[in-house]
C-alpha cells in the first residue's frame, strides 16, 4: 500500500493540528508536511499490508493504526509491558519488535489486531544496558534484521565486539553478525535504492563544547568498517579522553554529513536521500517522516518525462 500523505506522528495528544510547528520545519522546494495521526509515545513506525505500527519509548507499548484507502483508524494497542520497545519492523506478515536486549516478533499481526498475540522471543542476547539501548531496527535488502547496539556511556572504551555496533540478525536462525564498528548511536538507517549501500546517522558525543562534535550520516560501503567511536568524529575531530594518534593517520571513512552541529539535536537532522529523487525521507524526533512533491513539482516532474514515484501518489490524476 502507498501511503499519498506524509507519515508524522505527534506525542502531545493535546495539541490541535495548527498548534503544531509545522510551519518551523524546513523542507527542499516542492515539499509538503502535514499532520497525519496521533499516537501516544510515538517513536519509529512499519508499514504493513495494511497497517501502519508505531513503537514507544517510556510507554512501552507498541501500537496498530488499521488504514482504509490510506487513512489511518484509531490506535490500537498490540503490545504492551515491554522495555523501550522504540524499534518496529514489518515482513512477512510479522511484526518484529526491538526491546533492548530482545527482538520480539508478533505472528500474523495483521489479522490478530483485535486480540493480538503474545510477543515470542526471536534474539534475546543483545547487551541490557538501557543507556543508548533503544533501537532502530529495520530489514535489508539481504532479508537480515539491521540491529543496532549503542555505546553504554556518553564516551568510553566499552569492548569493542558489543557495543557501538550495527548487526544483522538472522531471524530464522538466530545467527547475529557485526557489519559496522565505531557507530556511538546510530538513530535511523535506510539503503540507497540503486547502490543498496546502508546509510546511517550517528549520535555525536557530549561534553566537547557547545558546537562539538558534530553528529553524522555515513554510508557503510563495505562491511567491516570502523567509524571512528570513540576516538574520532565527524571527519577529523580527535575525542578529548580517547583520541590517540591524530585521526588523519587513521583509516575511518570520512561522514557523508555533518547535519548538526549540536550533539542534542542528531535525531532531528540527519536526513537520508537517494540519487533518484524520487523520496526524501528525514529522522525527526518521533521517527521517520516521508514527505511528497506539492501537486504542482508532481506534475513538473511528469512532464519532464521523470519516472513515477514509488512513495506516493499524484495529487492530480491526471499528472500522470
Amino acid at each position: 500500500m502507498r501511503l499519498p500523505l506524509l507519515l508524522l506522528l505527534w506525542p502531545l495528544l493535546a495539541l490541535a493540528a495548527d498548534d503544531l510547528p509545522l510551519g518551523e520545519i524546513r523542507l527542499p522546494p516542492g515539499f509538503a508536511i502535514e499532520l497525519y495521526a496521533r499516537v501516544p509515545n510515538a517513536r519509529q513506525m512499519a508499514l504493513g499490508k495494511r497497517t501502519l505500527f508505531v513503537g514507544s519509548m517510556a510507554a512501552g507499548q507498541v501500537h496498530a493504526l488499521p488504514l482504509r484507502d490510506g487513512r489511518p483508524g484509531a490506535p490500537v494497542v498490540v503490545a504492551s509491558g515491554l522495555e523501550l520497545p522504540v524499534g518496529v519492523a514489518f515482513r512477512d506478515g510479522d511484526l518484529y519488535v526491538s526491546a533492548v536486549s530482545r527482538i520480539l516478533r508478533l505472528r500474523d499481526i495483521e489479522a490478530r489486531l483485535d486480540r493480538p498475540p503474545a510477543p515470542e522471543v526471536v534474539h534475546a542476547v543483545y547487551p541490557a544496558e538501557r543507556h543508548h539501548g533503544w533501537k532502530f531496527i529495520a530489514f535489508g535488502p539481504d532479508g537480515r534484521l539491521y540491529v543496532p547496539v549503542g555505546a553504554p556511556c556518553n564516551i568510553c572504551a566499552a569492548d569493542p565486539e558489543r557495543y557501538a555496533v550495527i548487526t544483522r540478525l538472522d531471524a530464522a536462525s538466530g545467527r547475529v553478525e557485526t557489519v559496522a564498528r565505531g557507530v556511538r548511536n546510530t538513530v535511523g538507517f535506510d539503503w540507497h535504492p540503486r547502490t543498496g549501500e546502508l546509510w546511517f546517522t550517528d549520535n555525536g558525543r557530549d561534553w566537547m563544547g557547545d558546537d562539538a562534535p558534530p553528529d553524522e550520516l555515513n554510508r557503510l560501503d563495505r562491511p567491516g568498517r570502523h567509524f571512528g567511536y570513540p576516538h574520532c568524529h565527524g571527519a577529523r575531530l580527535a575525542d578529548a579522553e580517547f583520541g590517540g594518534r591524530p585521526c588523519a593517520e587513521r583509516s575511518f571513512p570520512p561522514p557523508i554529513g555533518t547535519p548538526s552541529s549540536s550533539p542534542s539535536t542528531a535525531p532531528g537532522t540527519a536526513a537520508a536521500r537517494p540519487a533518484t529523487g524520487s523520496w526524501w525521507r528525514a529522522w525527526t524526533a518521533t521517527g521517520w517522516w516521508t514527505t511528497r512533491p506539492s501537486p504542482a513539482a508532481g506534475c513538473a516532474a511528469k512532464r519532464s518525462g521523470a519516472a513515477r514515484p514509488t512513495c506516493w501518489r499524484c495529487p492530480t490524476a491526471a499528472c500522470w
